[in-house]
């Protein structure tokens, strides 16, 4: 009995989690190892159309740059690479499947490879409605205070390097496998 009333009150406190999905977002702090895993899985299926810069564009995503031209890059730290970025997407909410951002890397013959996603949301507007920095894939995002080399308010920002091996982390900033011409 003891056990039966435990696993209701595991549906119910799960339930009420769910009506609370856009501000905890998806993958948070409480998931286990394999939830966690079994959703970058979902965002690599739902990135895999992004391969093909133009299926981006037409999703409307567009080339971001820097103050230092397209390429993002950190001496001594490696790459993120080139952003495109969806502008419609950048809300005080997250969905994983529906990252705010894409990275290519420059690759052979010129062509673009996708190799990550980032997700963003301005603090100001994520602070206004949730108690607590964001949390996806169990991975507290990042601050990027303002001034900073995008011009931009501060946001929280996380990568997600589903498609190109990261030796430093799957959620670190720069991979150091990547470089800008």
């Amino acid at each position: 009995m003891k056990r039966i009333l435990q696993t209701l009150a595991g549906v119910a406190i799960t339930s009420l989690l769910a009506l609370q999905a856009p501000a905890l977002a998806h993958g948070d702090a409480n998931e286990s190892a394999e939830q966690i895993q079994r959703l970058i899985g979902d965002v690599r299926r739902a990135t895999k159309k992004f391969h093909d810069p133009q299926a981006a564009i037409d999703l409307g995503y567009a080339a971001f740059a820097d103050k230092d031209g397209l390429c993002v890059a950190q001496p001594g730290q490696g790459a993120m690479g080139i952003h495109y970025l969806n502008g419609g997407l950048i809300d005080a909410t997250l969905d994983p499947l529906q990252p705010e951002a894409l990275m290519y890397q420059p690759g052979r013959n010129g062509k673009l490879e996708l190799a990550g996603v980032e997700y963003i949301v301005f603090q100001d507007a994520w602070d206004a409605l949730h108690p607590q920095p964001p949390v996806l894939f169990g991975h507290p995002f990042h601050l990027v205070r303002a001034p900073n080399r995008y011009n931009v308010p501060a946001f929280y920002e996380l990568h997600l390097w589903v498609w190109e091996h990261n030796r430093n982390g799957i959620f670190n900033d720069w991979n150091p496998k990547l470089s800008c011409p």
